[in-house]
C-alpha cells in the first residue's frame, strides 16, 4: 500500500464509521424517544383530520384513517428495531454454532452445506413470504423469517473462518497438548474469527431492515393496526398526491437505517483489510 493510498484509507474509514454510526444513532434515538416525541397516539383517529398535508400540527400530515403519520413513523421505527435486535442475533448465534460444528465434524459439514444451499437458493424476500404463508403474518413471523435467512450466511462464514484458524500452528499446538475441541473453538478459533463476523452482522442488520419493510409493505409482516414502516409506506403510496409526507416519512427512515448499517459494515471491512 502506497503512502497516498494508506492516508486516503485512514481518512475514509473514520468518515464511514462516524457517518454510519451517527445516522443509525439518530434513527434509533427517534424510535426510543417516540413516546416523548410523538404528538399523538399512533392509533388515535383524529376527528376531522383526513389526509391532511404536512403542517405545524402534523409534521408529516395524516393518513386515510385520520392518524398522525409522524407519530406512526416514530413507532414504526420502534417495531423495526425490535425485529432487528431479536432476529439478527438469533440468526447469527445459530449460524455461528452450526459453522463451528461443521468445521470440526465431517458429517455436520456435509449436512449443513446441503441445507444452506437450499435456503440460499431462495431470495430473502421470497423465503420470508414462504414463512409467512406457513405461519401467517405477524411480528413473530418476520423475526423467524429474518433469522432463517441469516443462519446460512453466518454458518458458512463461521465455518470458513474456523477452518482457516484451525490450521494455524498455535491451534494445532493446543490440540496436541490435550485441549478439548470445544475449548479450542471457544478459546482460540472464535476470537480469531470474530472480525469478519462483526462486519457481516452490520450487513445483516441492513438487509433485515429491507426484509422487514418489504414483508410489511406487501401485507405479510407486522399486523395492522400496529405501525410498521413498510405498511405505512404501502398506505402512503396511494395518497402521495394528497399528502406527500405520508410515503416520504417511512421511506426516509428505511433508507437511513439501511444506509447507516451499510456504511458501518463498509467502514469495518476497510479497517479489517487495512
Amino acid at each position: 500500500m502506497t503512502p497516498a493510498v494508506g492516508i486516503s484509507a485512514r481518512i475514509r474509514r473514520p468518515g464511514q464509521l462516524a457517518v454510519g454510526g451517527a445516522v443509525v444513532l439518530v434513527v434509533v434515538a427517534l424510535g426510543l424517544l417516540a413516546p416523548l416525541l410523538a404528538s399523538h397516539d399512533p392509533l388515535e383517529q383524529i376527528s376531522g383530520a383526513n389526509l391532511l398535508p404536512p403542517g405545524a400540527d402534523h409534521l408529516l400530515g395524516t393518513d386515510e384513517l385520520n392518524r398522525d403519520v409522524f407519530s406512526r413513523v416514530l413507532y414504526g421505527v420502534r417495531t423495526t428495531l425490535l425485529v432487528l435486535v431479536t432476529a439478527v442475533p438469533i440468526g447469527a448465534a445459530v449460524g455461528i454454532a452450526i459453522g463451528l460444528l461443521a468445521a470440526v465434524s465431517g458429517i455436520a459439514d456435509t449436512v449443513s452445506a446441503r441445507v444452506f444451499d437450499v435456503v440460499l437458493a431462495f431470495p430473502a424476500v421470497i423465503l420470508a413470504i414462504t414463512v409467512a404463508a406457513i405461519r401467517g403474518p405477524g411480528t413473530a413471523t418476520v423475526i423467524i423469517a429474518i433469522a432463517i435467512t441469516e443462519i446460512p450466511i453466518f454458518g458458512r462464514l463461521a465455518r470458513n473462518e474456523a477452518t482457516r484458524v484451525i490450521a494455524a500452528p498455535y491451534v494445532e499446538s493446543a490440540r496436541l497438548s490435550g485441549a478439548s475441541t470445544w475449548w479450542t473453538l471457544r478459546t482460540h478459533v472464535l476470537p480469531n474469527a470474530i472480525e469478519p463476523l462483526v462486519v457481516q452482522f452490520a450487513l445483516s442488520l441492513s438487509l433485515a431492515v429491507f426484509v422487514e419493510s418489504a414483508m410489511s409493505f406487501i401485507g405479510v409482516g407486522v399486523r395492522p393496526p400496529d405501525p410498521s414502516l413498510g405498511s405505512i409506506l404501502a398506505d402512503g403510496v396511494y395518497a402521495w398526491d394528497v399528502n406527500p409526507g405520508h410515503p416520504l416519512g417511512p421511506l426516509v427512515m428505511i433508507a437511513l437505517l439501511s444506509l447507516g448499517f451499510l456504511l458501518i459494515a463498509q467502514g469495518l471491512g476497510r479497517r479489517r483489510r487495512d
